[in-house]
């Protein structure tokens, strides 16, 4: 009985969309039938017969079979909407049917007959509306189409012509699509993700450039609010680099050269060297393509030759009027040096430095492993081994002084790899390096007032002891509020929410643990210090593993 159950509810699903009622899928124009869209160059075409319009004027909209196309010379289902160009999110304008036979108009947007349909799942080659610009329509306006040609075989959101209004240029847009598959065999690819496909992934940041005669083909793709951009650099630091940008402005992109002397605005260049430019925006992407020349003149200042090695950079961010802003994350940079005219290959990076890498390393190993082992060891294995020594000092003293020495090198170390790579105070790192500082000062000031210690029984040894005991205790926990700030900075942004979920656990296992040998202090002590030592090692690892990733 359930298979046939199953069954009925499957029939039903295909029954219903196979009517064209598909408001459902207004949105995102993706229909509910549980496969992947297919991705490659649709067998279909789009066209309109005209360019320009004014509002209120009506332009004929035709999808039919591409005559070269192979397979199939046919479609069953079709969804064709008019969207902002600048804004591919909002639906702009009404149809009229032509063939009602065959074609319907739907709701979408709350907005009655702004998309059109099919009526069943008759084979098609053919379908022809018209498209009516509304009073208010944007300066300029693209045809998007999904395409079925049967339940498991669809293209999604298929970009079409743009129409401009009068008197409005009309952009530059572009049916290219950044094709991953060809990377590392026919150009080479810069990915964040890594490995990712910018065809499906709108979080997918994408540089490709090969080599074509005398000049280069760069590809450029990414989620930005203002721009997307890449950088040629001699080192990893930034300053000195060729740049070019792609930034949008309103309905349509811009495609610049600059050049960055520091960590300053990129200077634009004077001079065109880009050839073949073209751009894309689409869902809250930025797609670029240009072509330029792999030797330029002499007085084309501060652009590099494309036939040497370079260290690249990929960084986005909002722009207004034109002007750029800071880049919103720290900028993805290639892993090594590469060729731009070299033989393709599938390039690796990574957006955090390694000496940020190491600082936050080292911070976390000493400030949620080693310290915490060594509270322990002080706070209840000093009564548990008194007569127990070692070199000619008690177990437990000699491991806590090893462990907190270890802590304070490691701190030490941690603490100046920021300002090596920053080449002095960070501006733009919040209350995060300050409270860095205070946990430096404080795990100096433990030894240096350990070395002054009274001896054990003399009258006023509770006075270092309380000392010693709250300086300790307030190092520790300023340095996991640091710890917690510090993981979601811009040169070592781990992935939230769950590594801070994980940090997180590392404390409340610490606390966990004080509870149990508070409790009880005898018997369990080498139990609880081993399970303790065991999850404290494993959420270490785990985070050790995330920086390392990042």
């Amino acid at each position: 009985c359930s298979p046939l159950l199953i069954f009925i509810l499957c029939s039903e699903t295909v029954i219903c969309y196979s009517d064209g009622k598909v408001e459902v899928a207004c949105g995102d124009m993706t229909p509910q039938h549980g496969h992947e869209p297919i991705t490659k160059n649709p067998p279909f075409n789009i066209t309109t017969d005209k360019s320009q319009f004014s509002p209120g004027d009506k332009i004929k909209v035709t999808l039919s079979m591409a005559s070269s196309s192979e397979g199939k010379h046919y479609f069953k289902g079709f969804l064709i909407e008019a969207r902002n160009a600048g804004n591919l999110n909002e639906i702009v304008g009404s149809f009229k049917l032509i063939d009602p036979e065959i074609s319907q108009l739907l709701t979408c947007d709350s907005k009655e007959g702004s998309a059109v349909s099919h009526t069943g799942k008759s084979h098609k080659t053919e379908v022809q509306v018209i498209w009516v610009a509304p009073s208010d329509s944007p300066s300029s306006v693209q045809f998007l189409v999904t395409v079925a040609q049967g339940y498991k075989e669809y293209w999604v959101k298929s970009p079409g012509p743009v129409v401009s209004q009068n008197g409005v240029a009309p952009p530059p847009q572009t049916t290219f699509v950044c094709d991953p598959f060809s990377c590392g065999s026919m150009k080479s690819c810069l990915r964040d993700p890594e490995g990712c496909d910018p065809q499906n992934d709108t979080a997918c940041h994408f540089l490709s450039f090969r080599a074509l005669g005398s000049s280069v083909m760069f590809e450029l793709s990414g989620p930005a609010e203002g721009y997307v951009s890449f950088a040629l650099s001699q080192d990893k630091w930034m300053g000195k680099d060729d740049v070019y940008l792609c930034i949008r402005d309103t309905d349509r992109v811009e495609i610049k050269a600059a050049y960055v002397s520091g960590r300053t605005h990129p200077v634009y260049s004077s001079q065109n060297i880009l050839k073949d430019t073209a751009w894309r925006l689409s869902d809250g992407v930025i797609q670029c393509s240009f072509r330029r020349d792999i030797i330029l003149p002499p007085e084309n200042l501060n652009r590099f030759s494309l036939d040497q090695i370079y260290y690249l950079f990929m960084a986005h961010g909002r722009a207004e009027d034109g002007r750029t802003h800071r880049h919103d994350r720290q900028p993805l940079i290639s892993t090594y040096q590469t060729k731009i005219t070299g033989p393709p290959e599938d390039l690796i990076g990574s957006r955090s430095p390694l000496l940020m890498k190491y600082h936050g390393a080292f911070m976390l190993i000493a400030w949620t492993s080693t310290v915490s082992a060594g509270v322990i060891m002080a706070r209840y294995f000093k009564p548990n081994w008194p007569e127990r020594n070692i070199l000619g000092q008690k177990v437990w003293f000699q491991l806590h002084r090893m462990l907190m020495a270890l802590t304070v090198l490691l701190t030490l170390v941690g603490f100046v790899l920021p300002f090596m790579y920053r080449g002095g105070w960070s501006k733009r790192a919040g209350i995060h390096p300050y409270l860095g500082c205070v946990v430096m000062a404080l795990a100096v000031i433990q030894p240096v007032m350990a070395l002054f210690r009274p001896a054990p029984d003399a009258s006023r040894r509770y006075i270092f002891n309380w000392m010693h005991f709250g300086t300790g205790t307030a190092a520790q926990v300023v340095a996991v509020v640091t710890i917690f700030l510090g993981i979601h900075q811009q040169a070592l942004s781990l992935p939230a929410p769950w590594s801070t979920g994980v940090l997180a656990a590392i404390v409340v296992w610490f606390v966990l643990a004080d509870l149990v040998l508070e409790v009880h202090q005898r018997g369990f002590l080498p139990i609880v210090l081993a399970i303790y030592l065991c999850g404290n090692l494993g959420f270490l690892t785990v985070l050790l593993w995330t920086i390392s990733a990042v």
